[in-house]
C-alpha cells in the first residue's frame, strides 16, 4: 500500500509486485547453468587483466541502451561485473542479476574517507550506509541507515582475519551527488559515524534486503574528502590492492 506523503522519495509502496520484473531475464540464459554467486567490482583494469590472462570467459551480455556485459571465472562458479556509478544504476543492474538466479553477492569498490587518519588503501568492511540517495527508499521503507546482514559480515571478518588482512567495519554514505559534497554535509555524516563516501551501497544493499539475498561490500580508502581541500590521494592507481580485493571478494562469494 502506498500512501501519499510531503516527499515523494518517502511514500514507500510495500506492494511486492510491480509492473516489470527481473525475473523475465533468467530466459536470455537459454541453456546456460544458473550461476548464483556474482562479484561486483569498480576495477575495470582488473577485468581487463583477467581476461587478458584467460582467468575469466564472457558469459552473457543483457542488451539495452547500455549493455550487462557479465563473464564468469573459468576456475569457479562465480560471475563478475564491472559497476556503473550510482544506484539505479548499480544496484538496478544487481536487480537484473538476482533475476538470472544470483542469490549471493560480494562487491569491492573505493570510496572517498570522512578522516584523513584512515590511510590509501585500508579495506571497510560495509557495517551499512546512510541513505542519503534516491534508489533505496523505492526497495525498502525509509530509515535513516541501513544494514547489512551480521552472518554476512562476520563471514567476511573472519575470513579477512584468517588471512591476516587489515581492515575495520564501518557505515558508509551513499549519496548521489558527489559534486554537492559541501563542508557541513561532510560534517554531518562525520558526526553519524560514517567513515567513507560513495554511491551505490544504499541502493544495493536495498535489492539484496528486498530481495532476500546474500550481500557484502568491502571498500577500499581512496581519495580524501575530510580537509578543506580534496586530496585524490593518487587512490586509482594502487593497481595491487584493486586487483587482491578482486581476489578476496572472489573466495568470499563462496563462503557467505
Amino acid at each position: 500500500m502506498i500512501i501519499k506523503q510531503q516527499y515523494p522519495v518517502i511514500e514507500y509502496d510495500d506492494d511486492k509486485d510491480a509492473l516489470i520484473s527481473p525475473e523475465h531475464i533468467k530466459v536470455l540464459l537459454g541453456d546456460r547453468p544458473v550461476v548464483d554467486k556474482l562479484v561486483i567490482t569498480f576495477f575495470k583494469e582488473v577485468i581487463q587483466t583477467l581476461l587478458a590472462e584467460g582467468k575469466i570467459e564472457h558469459f552473457i551480455t543483457i542488451s539495452g541502451e547500455n549493455d550487462l556485459v557479465v563473464y564468469k571465472f573459468v576456475d569457479a562458479d562465480v560471475l563478475i561485473l564491472h559497476g556503473i556509478i550510482g544506484c539505479p544504476a548499480c544496484a538496478g543492474f544487481l536487480d537484473d542479476m538476482i533475476g538470472l538466479g544470483v542469490t549471493k553477492i560480494m562487491f569491492c569498490g573505493g570510496g572517498g574517507v570522512l578522516d584523513k587518519n584512515i590511510p590509501v588503501g585500508h579495506i571497510l568492511v560495509v557495517q551499512g550506509a546512510i541513505r542519503d540517495e534516491g534508489f533505496s527508499y523505492h526497495y525498502v521503507a525509509p530509515s535513516r541507515i541501513i544494514y547489512t546482514q551480521n552472518d554476512v559480515r562476520s563471514t567476511i571478518c573472519n575470513y579477512l582475519n584468517e588471512q591476516g588482512v587489515p581492515h575495520f567495519e564501518g557505515i558508509v554514505w551513499t549519496t548521489d551527488a558527489f559534486y554537492r559534497e559541501t563542508k557541513a554535509r561532510i560534517q554531518l555524516r562525520k558526526e553519524e559515524g560514517a567513515k567513507i563516501v560513495e554511491m551505490e551501497q544504499a541502493g544495493c544493499i536495498a535489492v539484496a534486503q528486498f530481495r532476500n539475498v546474500k550481500y557484502g561490500a568491502i571498500i577500499y580508502a581512496g581519495d580524501d574528502v575530510s580537509q578543506d581541500v580534496w586530496d585524490s590521494r593518487n587512490w586509482q592507481n594502487r593497481k595491487s590492492i584493486r586487483f587482491n580485493l578482486v581476489e578476496i571478494c572472489k573466495q568470499l562469494v563462496q563462503k557467505i
